[in-house]
This record gives structure tokens, sequence and C-alpha cells, in this order.
């Protein structure tokens, strides 16, 4: 899952990030309204951390961006401002969550969690397709009763590929989930081949075969 995280302090945002990644998250950054807004209209984020104070720019403004370009993103808003009134415009507009500063980590990435959880399965732990099951908390995946071992890499390809069910995901839809921004940085997609072939070949074995339908030139899609 992918985060941006919108935060002109930076030793705090190096901490989120740090934390963040410990829990699998693919973080980037963004220090200024000016950096968000071009990072918005360029890639795509299951979930967004605002905090409503910058340097050059009103974080509510932004918000409004957010839901212009990327409607289906979810938004956690953070201020130093703990007022009533700052957390209800800021819900009134459409933002998921609100977290006060200063927060615990840990807090952050349960709600981060939550939300993710919400928007894309339901509210649901588990999600099942086809004769998987895969636990978002323990972030196990089992088909037809057996455990499958796969890499981290592996998970997230899976777990994007069934949140998108019976939708054809580009390519780079698929480097961005994965690495990023840093996906901007690749001469190719070879390492996206890697990996859904990698994945093909432990869902043969798990005998679930012939459910990621490769679109030559274009991208993959889970067929349930």
């Amino acid at each position: 899952m992918k985060i941006l995280i919108i935060e002109d302090e930076k030793s705090l945002s190096e901490s989120i990030v740090s934390f963040l990644s410990t829990k699998d998250y693919v973080c980037e950054q963004a220090f200024s309204c000016g950096e968000a807004s071009m990072k918005i209209g360029l890639y795509q984020y299951d979930c967004i951390l605002l905090d409503l104070m910058l340097p050059d720019g009103n974080g509510l403004d932004l918000f409004h961006e957010i839901k212009k370009c990327s409607p289906e993103t979810g938004v956690i808003i953070a201020s130093a401002k703990d007022s009533v009134d700052d957390k209800i415009k800021g819900l009134e507009l459409g933002a998921d969550d609100y977290i006060a500063k200063p927060f615990h980590l840990s807090e952050l990435a349960m709600r981060i969690f939550a939300l993710i959880r919400r928007r894309n399965f339901s509210n649901n732990n588990v999600v099942e397709s086809n004769g998987i099951t895969i636990n978002l908390l323990s972030k196990t995946v089992t088909a037809n009763g057996c455990k499958m071992e796969l890499t981290k890499t592996e998970y997230e390809l899976l777990l994007f590929l069934v949140s998108n069910k019976n939708k054809v995901v580009s390519k780079s839809a698929v480097a961005e989930h994965l690495s990023g921004d840093m996906a901007d940085m690749m001469d190719n997609f070879n390492f996206i081949y890697a990996h859904i072939k990698n994945l093909k070949a432990r869902l043969a074995e798990a005998g679930c075969e012939n459910y990621i339908k490769t679109y030559y030139g274009t991208g993959y899609k889970w067929i349930e």
C-alpha cells in the first residue's frame, strides 16, 4: 500500500516514514503544497496524511485538490491545532479521519490500516477470492486451506490485484504501487514481469491457476 505524507516538519516526516516502512507501506514525502500538488497530479495513493499548516499554503485548499484529482484516495488530516473547528471543517469537506499532533506512530499506523480496510475491503480484516484467503492483519495468504509462502513484494502484488479484481491495472500502476515514485527512474518493467511470473507460479503450485490474465502491452487483471 502506498502512502503520501504531506508534512513540512522534516524530522517528523522522517520518523513517520521510518515507522510505516516497518509495516510494509511504500511511503513518499512532500514538504510543501507545491511539492504535494505535483505528486498528487502524477501518482495514485491509497492514503494521504495531510498536515494543515504548510509553509506555502493552506492544507484545506490542498485537500480540495486531492479530492478533485483522486476522489477515491483516503485522507487523514493532521494538525497541531487541536481545535474542534478544524476537525469539523476537515471532516465536513470529506476527510476520512483526523489526528491531532502530537500523536503516537502506532496509533497513526492503525488509523491508516483501518482507513484502507474500510475503503478497499468493506471493513474486513480477511479478503477472499477464488479460494484464496488474505489476512490483512497477519499479512498471510492461504490457498485452498494451505498456507502460501510469499515474499513481501508478491504479497503486495497479490493484494493489489485482488483489490482491483476484474479491472485491468496498467504496468505503470503496478510499478508505482510497488516502488512509489522510484518507478519513474526505471528504464523498463522487467521487475514487474518477474514478480508477475513468480506469483503466477506460486498460485499454480497451490492449485490456483489462470486467475491473473495478462493483457500484453497494457497490464494485468485478477479474474473472479
